[in-house]
């Protein structure tokens, strides 16, 4: 076999995920039990639930689909679970306990991701009938673009909770400008939509 280099498309496609995993995590840095669980939209998008969801993603797309399921008990995904029981942290569950949850199903992917050939065959038994069945090459793109959508949840949530916004540590991937070049963007861009919609200023 072949030894994989940094354009292997497994390489390309594996290093995308954990660099999207790493971001989410980085969002929680510095803030409150209550800033991590705290609800900012009307469907109850918090920190915490996202991390929690995407546990449970990564579990279910690298285990079950492959037929490694998780070594524990995934009581969210049990028929009986309350609906959206995976998208936020009761007071009991920790963040520590959280993030550890992540973290096992990160290496639990990883296991797999390391295992199988991106033409392994899988099947997504949630997905409706006749288009189940699925490679481990289109799961990376599908959990790459999961995870991606729900870190855009995250930077807008720790956006509104303090101000924090950026790719991730050392690496903002904003417009430079301080604090005052900000507020005087924002009003540029509210005053465009009010020109545009026929509103008085």
């Amino acid at each position: 076999m072949a030894a994989m280099t940094d354009t292997d498309p497994k390489v390309v496609l594996h290093r995308s995920l954990q660099s999207v995993r790493d971001a989410l995590v980085w969002k929680l840095d510095g803030l409150s039990e209550y800033d991590v669980r705290r609800p900012l939209t009307p469907t109850g998008t918090n920190l915490l639930g996202l991390i929690k969801h995407l546990a449970m993603v990564e579990y279910g797309y690298f285990g079950q689909t492959f037929g490694r399921p998780a070594a524990e008990p995934l009581p969210w995904w049990e028929d009986d679970a309350e609906p959206n029981a995976d998208m936020w942290a009761e007071a009991g569950e920790s963040r520590a306990a959280v993030l550890a949850l992540y973290e096992r199903a990160r290496a639990h992917a990883d296991a797999t991701i390391e295992a199988l050939p991106l033409d392994a065959v899988g099947r997504v038994a949630w997905w409706e009938e006749g288009r189940q069945q699925t490679t481990l090459h289109a799961i990376l793109v599908h959990v790459i673009a999961e995870n991606n959508r729900h870190a855009g949840h995250a930077d807008v949530v720790r956006e509104l909770i303090d101000g924090s916004a950026g790719l991730r540590a050392g690496r903002s991937n904003l417009a430079p400008g301080d604090d005052s070049w900000w507020q005087d963007y924002r009003e540029r861009v509210e005053r465009a939509a009010r020109e545009a919609a026929g509103m008085t200023p």
